[in-house]
């Protein structure tokens, strides 16, 4: 399928956040026009007066509970994570982890939605959510916890280096999600410094889902830590499967997941960021090779994945999957040279 016209030309500067990567699908702007509301992302007034301010409660493990009215819109995040990376504009950074808990009650699930995330990442059309779509749902929580004046490390440039999911129990459309989202283990890296960054989803006050991200914010005063091994590459394994990715699945994961940063929708935004081309999403990779085990996944499970090199857009990589007695091993790599992009376990 040849790639849309704005896959094949650079974006502005401001349509790198905002224009064919929004993330309103025709349901959910339909849904706020009814209702005569619309999404705020908790730093801009609301024009009707009705903005929805963050509620203080409780302080678990020692973390002042936020809680949002409803989930913040990216568009205005990012603007501030771009703002934040201008000299002169983004202030000095928190050298500790903000001691915050951001929660937001009783997420509902678009089922037009959902369906365009499945289509996009490779899931059967089901009512049954994929274990990666409840990332995608409570991202907004996660990026409005990562753009505060105080996080750590700036987004920009940020680089996504593992996440785990576990799944407690299945979770369908109908049900509505209460997330809660923080960071922890800042630590010392070879190349800056790492931290994970936590999401959780609960339904009924019960925890069902929860996901770990695992970021690096590089910086020039390396912070030691372990360093990685610089031994021979292994020969890929055997494929299992191959996969053209085009600069389409950038564009079209962004709309889907919230997740609009340009090193994945433009030539001009990944060649800001130090890449000659745009690389898919990480999430993308883990939810493309989780949905072709898919059929042979059980209830409950945690998918853990360590992401390596990106996979640039276009380009064909090799997906292989092997199982062990006690779950599979998984990886992603390129078809052609066996560069290795994402590796990973199902237990």
């Amino acid at each position: 399928m040849a790639p849309h016209d704005h896959d094949r030309e650079d974006l502005t500067l401001p349509d790198l956040i905002e224009g064919p990567t929004r993330d309103l699908t025709s349901a959910r702007a339909a849904a706020l026009a009814r209702s005569g509301d619309h999404e705020v992302d908790g730093t801009s007034g609301d024009p009707r007066g009705r903005q929805l301010h963050d509620q203080p409660s409780g302080e678990p493990g020692g973390r002042r509970q936020e809680a949002l009215g409803r989930l913040p819109a990216t568009g205005g995040l990012y603007r501030r994570a771009l703002l934040g990376a201008v000299p002169g504009l983004g202030g000095r950074r928190g050298r500790e982890l903000p001691a915050v808990e951001l929660t937001v009650a009783g997420v509902p699930v678009d089922p037009a939605h959902l369906a365009a995330y499945d289509r996009v990442c490779g899931f059967r059309l089901a009512d049954r959510l994929p274990a990666t779509y409840l990332h995608v749902l409570g991202f907004p929580l996660s990026l409005r916890l990562m753009t505060a004046a105080d996080f750590p490390i700036p987004l920009t440039g940020v680089v996504h280096v593992a996440n785990r999911i576990t799944v407690h129990r299945p979770v369908r459309v109908g049900e509505t999600v209460d997330f809660h989202t923080y960071a922890e283990n800042l630590r010392p890296h070879e190349r800056g410094r790492q931290l994970d960054v936590v999401l959780v989803g609960s339904i009924d006050d019960t925890e069902v889902w929860r996901g770990v991200s695992t970021y690096l914010g590089k910086e020039r005063a390396a912070g030691g830590g372990p360093r990685r091994d610089r031994g021979d590459r292994p020969a890929p394994p055997a494929t299992t499967a191959q996969w053209r990715v085009t600069p389409r699945v950038g564009t079209d994961y962004a709309r889907v997941s919230g997740d609009h940063n340009p090193i994945h929708t433009s030539k001009l935004g990944a060649r800001l960021f130090g890449f000659p081309r745009p690389i898919a999403h990480g999430m993308w990779s883990k939810a493309r090779c989780l949905a072709a085990l898919e059929a042979r996944l059980p209830e409950k499970y945690t998918v853990d994945v360590a992401f390596k090199l990106p996979v640039p857009l276009p380009s064909t990589v090799a997906f292989r999957a092997a199982a062990d007695g006690t779950g599979w091993d998984f990886g992603l790599h390129g078809a052609r040279d066996g560069r290795p992009h994402l590796v990973g376990t199902v237990r």
